[in-house]
């Protein structure tokens, strides 16, 4: 149960015994909308593609270390993933404008930069085998723009996609909602953010 719907039932203040008599009160209304339990195989997905983003944040926080540090002392490459390669590659080649304690330092970063892209690519692996695996995952990824990994993180995120009166209640629920311009009571509603 949303702990919003909870709060108009709180009597007095924040406590464990007011908040659990505050729960008693609002299960027994007829119009209580409780939050559907996700199921262990969603939970995992769902812990899947929160690793993986996090792997992917690591993985732009190495190529950025190794960006700022070299060009510190000179080497620096075009921008993207193949300008870090062409770094490393000079630092293994073993340009003099940089150090031997500095290059022992940026070597580092390459060696757990090599391990997280690896990570990186056993997600993405898994998340593709799981996607095949799931019917209602491969039928929105029918979806013009909707591709393996953001239809599986849709099937593992909302657990009952019945639940949900309308796809416009859906889209607020995942937190799709229109770009607001009101003032002076007037509502103007933009496109979706």
């Amino acid at each position: 149960m949303p702990p919003a719907y909870v709060k108009p039932y709180v009597k007095r203040q924040k406590n464990d015994l007011a908040d659990a008599e505050a729960i008693c009160e609002a299960v027994t209304r007829p119009t209580m909308r409780f939050v559907e339990t996700k199921t262990c195989e969603q939970q995992s997905m769902l812990m899947l593609h929160r690793v993986r983003l996090m792997q992917v944040r690591q993985r732009t926080m190495l190529t950025n270390a190794i960006r700022a540090h070299l060009a510190e002392f000179g080497p620096v490459a075009k921008i993207g993933r193949e300008g870090v390669d062409e770094l490393l590659l000079i630092i293994r080649d073993g340009d003099e404008r940089v150090p031997e304690l500095a290059r022992a330092c940026v070597l580092a970063l390459a060696a757990q930069l090599v391990l997280v892209k690896r990570q990186i690519l056993e997600m993405d692996r898994r998340i593709t085998a799981r996607h095949r695996a799931s019917e209602v995952s491969r039928r929105l990824a029918e979806i013009p723009g909707i591709g393996p990994l953001l239809a599986s993180a849709l099937v593992a995120h909302v657990p009952n996609p019945r639940a949900f009166s309308s796809g416009r209640n859906l889209a607020a629920w995942i937190g799709l909602v229109p770009k607001q311009n009101s003032s002076g009571g007037k509502e103007r509603l933009g496109r979706r953010t």
